[in-house]
């Protein structure tokens, strides 16, 4: 009895407008019920505690959808696997799916807006929609759509949604912050105890078990995200003691690891993020491009790029990797241009390298560009589209930063250091892009929620401050 009546007391904390009998009959009939059916304590407490925990679910929508993307994203249960048999990806998609039923189609309680970014990533996400049913490799198109593409658009637009107040946006740079030292503790005990290396020197994660951060250049795009909201909160003043010293521990440690990964592109996405934020605070632009070219010649020494066995000093001209790119981003060109309106299909360009390669030797190969992998896979009517994607996210990204300066006084801290990462998180993957696959991966799509749903946030803080002024 006094399990229930603590139970009661916790649900009531949580829900105080639900009434004590009902939370009561509710937690009785449910501990009755499990105890009939399975005999054993811990089982009826735990069947017992399930409709608390759907409640749950549904009061905090925001924390179960950006929970799921952190573990989508990050690969927390990869980095960790002993989380893996217990398919936490599995249950917060269904909790993230229930909470986004509930709150769209039954309450009602969440306002829908739209906005210029959203009506090109709808043009986008048809357009790709076209292509699976076009594709080369139909089945190949289908399969990836069905498992990972769909997930991401849907949780981009939840993201939108769901990221409204001061709390979600300090709840998304704490987790993404801790998720990034994570990730980058593991790559860095990899490094030191030679686990997982590619080519003798590459730092990876989960390698041994078909992991993606088992690649170098997608564990430096992972790495990249936290890199960027680590750097904003370690320099926005007006913060929480605790973001800053996240921001502290997390920067060098994210920095670090991308640089074990000896990914050329990861160091360029770097130096983009770090050049971002540092120009705009530095007023002698001279002397930030004379320091950025001294850090640009100390990075690529201090990341050993020249050790490589593929792209080192030891290949000379132009070494294999960059050949092999050019080769791939060849094959991707002549996708486009013998299907200029929907491209091979997404997913579809490894499979298909064979077909229109001149440089056949035995293998096919990946694209290594975010802008040639959408070329192909897309046709030039897509890549066009999802550049204007991209160029009118950064733009609003760029105008809410540039708003939220002018009223620093009247909006929360964490909206000008969500601002700043934004902007520089873009700058990374827009750079990296050039030589990291991430056209149909969650970085670009994820920026882009948040970048909406901040400019969103602070136009409502706004007009809140100027209608109570």
């Amino acid at each position: 009895m006094r399990l229930v009546l603590q139970v009661k007391n916790q649900f009531n904390s949580l829900f105080p407008d639900v009434p004590s009998p009902t939370v009561l009959l509710m937690v009785v009939v449910s501990v009755s019920l499990a105890w009939y059916l399975v005999p054993h304590p811990l089982v009826a407490i735990v069947i017992g505690l399930a409709p608390l925990a759907l409640l749950y679910v549904i009061k905090e929508p925001f924390l179960m959808v950006l929970l799921f993307v952190i573990f989508s994203f990050f690969r927390i249960h990869e980095v960790f696997p002993v989380l893996y048999p217990m398919k936490v990806p599995l249950m917060l998609s269904i909790a993230s799916l229930l909470t986004l039923f509930w709150h769209l189609a039954l309450s009602q309680s969440i306002k829908l807006y739209w906005s210029p970014c959203l009506t090109v990533l709808s043009i986008f996400v048809g357009l790709v929609i076209i292509g699976v049913v076009l594709a080369e490799n139909r089945s190949l198109a289908i399969t990836f759509f069905k498992a990972t593409y769909w997930k991401i658009i849907l949780m981009t637009f939840a993201v939108t949604y769901l990221t409204r107040t001061p709390r979600d946006f300090s709840l998304c740079n704490l987790l993404i912050g801790i998720s990034g030292i994570l990730v980058a503790l593991v790559a860095i005990s990899n490094k030191i105890n030679g686990i997982g290396m590619v080519e003798g020197t590459r730092v990876t994660i989960g390698r041994a078990f078909g992991s993606m951060l088992g690649d170098p250049n997608d564990l430096a795009l992972v790495l990249m995200f936290p890199a960027s909201f680590a750097l904003s909160m370690m320099i926005t003043a007006g913060l929480p003691k605790l973001f800053r010293i996240l921001g502290a521990i997390g920067m060098p440690l994210s920095f670090y690891a991308i640089i074990a990964t000896q990914s050329r592109g990861g160091l360029l996405g770097v130096m983009a993020i770090v050049g971002v934020l540092v120009y705009r605070k530095m007023k002698s632009k001279a002397l930030f491009f004379t320091l950025a070219t001294a850090g640009a010649a100390i990075l690529y020494a201090v990341a050993g790029i020249s050790d490589r066995a593929s792209g080192g000093s030891a290949e000379e001209g132009i070494d294999a990797s960059a050949m092999g790119r050019l080769y791939a981003w060849q094959a991707a060109y002549r996708m486009a241009f013998e299907n200029p309106l929907t491209g091979v299909g997404i997913n579809n360009f490894y499979a298909n390298y064979y077909f229109y390669s001149d440089h056949w030797d035995g293998l096919n190969h990946a694209v290594h560009s975010t802008w040639f992998g959408v070329l192909a896979e897309t046709g030039i009517l897509g890549l066009l589209v999802f550049l204007a994607f991209v160029g009118l996210s950064i733009h609003t990204a760029r105008a809410t930063l540039e708003k939220i300066e002018t009223n620093r006084d009247k909006l929360p801290a964490v909206f000008y250091s969500s601002a700043q990462a934004l902007l520089a998180g873009f700058a990374g993957t827009i750079v990296s892009g050039t030589f990291l696959t991430q056209g149909f991966n969650w970085p670009i799509y994820l920026l882009a929620g948040l970048v909406v749903a901040l400019a969103q946030a602070t136009k409502l803080q706004l007009d809140s401050v100027s209608t109570s002024g």
